[in-house]
């Protein structure tokens, strides 16, 4: 891994990491063709992406009840119970993050509030390539449930059989998934967006996937809603000599396993430290069935800073802004008022990521690339929608009045003011009292017209 050291004092700078972005210009040039292939050709376009790019030929994307349950059979009896439980707990930390519209009124009558309502559709993107991930359905699925989604896409790449993973799909069965379809890549984004004969179109997309999946995220955004632009994945770690070198070391190789892009930072306070763990990552990883990847990731992408103080590693940490932030230090909890940014914090010995990945509750969709600095995990918050409420009383509107009038000439915008000024008239006038409506109003001047 490579090694900056900081002198007393010195600021880590954002530039240091090397960062690269969640996709080059290559797969944003080849989503941009895929996403218009599809738009113009639907299924058909479909069917040759899936046949160039998985090596398989689908005939009919969605996957049938049948399928479903004959497949279902097959998943492992502790795999499913393993979901449950995860489902459970997951489920359990989203209906706490559930909103309720609200309403206030103010003393002079104003009513403003707002209306919360659950989207009517969302596609949730599974990956699938290096690994297969039951997990995600579980993650994006559950809080759209909670939101009250009543339709809820799930699509994942076939694998090579032309099936899907059946733990995947007990997965969408225990996360309320309503339909289900095999097909994945930047074509998968794109019906999604905009339909095709087979898919119909849903209001939001959410979920990781490749390099082109986030590129084809980008470019359909706006014309559909999107969680987040998710780069390759991400740790740091911060460990002080209380922390031991083999459980750091194999957190670290759990991030690097995920992909060669993953990045893995290891912030401490010693050379010495830093290579007791390089020295226990060279002993693990020679039992690990992914040694090749995470070999990679950690040559390539990861980085150790070795600190002079805990104030320079917490400012380290708040520059880097990691996706996930293991706090490997004594008294955990006392830091937690320090850390800005991050995506998700996992305090303690005995809180590897992997808890969070899988059982904990909260979401493991999470912002990347430094971009928890302004973006937060995926929420329910995701799933709703949100409309402002006014209602104003003549008392409200005639203590307005003046500051509506003013903004509005000021912006050069004569029938905004006028709006205004007419309703004061008619007050002025005496049309209206501060209890009436504007409407009683007018029908008063026309009775006695």
């Amino acid at each position: 891994m490579r090694r900056i050291t900081l002198k007393p004092g010195q600021v880590f700078k954002e530039s240091q990491l090397q960062r690269v972005g969640a996709f080059d210009a290559r797969a944003l040039v080849s989503a941009t063709t895929i996403i218009e292939a599809v738009r113009q050709r639907g299924d058909e376009a479909l069917r040759e992406f899936t046949e160039e790019f998985d090596g398989v030929r689908i005939d009919n994307f969605r996957v049938s009840d049948a399928a479903i349950d004959e497949a279902i059979t097959k998943v492992d009896p502790q795999v499913a119970d393993a979901l449950r439980v995860a489902a459970k707990q997951i489920r359990d930390f989203h209906e706490r993050q559930r909103q309720q519209s609200w309403f206030t009124v103010r003393e002079d009558g104003a009513l403003v509030g707002a209306k919360i309502e659950p989207l009517d559709s969302v596609g949730i993107y599974v990956p699938g390539g290096r690994a297969l991930y039951p997990s995600s359905v579980l993650m994006n699925a559950i809080p759209a449930s909670v939101a009250g989604v009543q339709r809820i896409v799930c699509v994942t790449p076939p694998t090579k059989d032309g099936t899907l993973d059946p733990a995947i799909l007990e997965a969408c069965r225990i996360a309320g998934v309503t339909e289900i379809y095999s097909v994945g890549g930047a074509q998968a984004i794109a019906a999604l967006a905009y339909g095709t004969q087979s898919i119909k179109k849903v209001d939001k997309i959410t979920g990781p996937g490749n390099a082109f999946v986030a590129a084809a995220k980008k470019v359909v955004s706006g014309d559909v809603g999107i969680d987040m632009i998710a780069g390759p994945s991400e740790v740091c770690v911060l460990a002080d000599e209380t922390a031991l070198p083999e459980l750091v070391a194999i957190d670290l190789m759990a991030q690097a396993e995920h992909d060669p892009l993953a990045s893995c930072y290891l912030v401490t306070f010693s050379e010495e430290y830093a290579s007791q763990v390089e020295r226990a990552i060279d002993k693990l990883i020679k039992d690990s069935t992914r040694e090749e990847i995470t070999n990679q990731s950690l040559a390539n992408k990861g980085l150790v800073v070795i600190c002079d103080s805990l104030p320079q590693a917490i400012q380290t940490i708040n520059v880097i802004a990691p996706e996930h932030l293991e706090l490997h230090v004594s008294h955990a909890m006392d830091l937690l008022g320090s850390i800005r940014n991050a995506g998700a914090i996992f305090l303690g010995e005995w809180t590897p990521e992997a808890v969070g990945d899988y059982a904990a509750g909260p979401n493991h969709t999470l912002p990347t690339g430094g971009t928890a600095r302004f973006s937060s995990p995926l929420s329910v918050d995701e799933f709703v929608k949100k409309s402002s409420v006014i209602q104003y009383s003549a008392a409200a509107l005639k203590n307005d009045a003046k500051a509506i009038e003013t903004i509005a000439d000021h912006e050069g915008l004569w029938a905004h003011a006028q709006s205004v000024r007419l309703r004061m008239k008619l007050m002025d006038q005496g049309h209206a009292t501060v209890e009436g409506t504007a409407a009683s109003a007018i029908d008063e001047e026309k009775s006695r017209d």
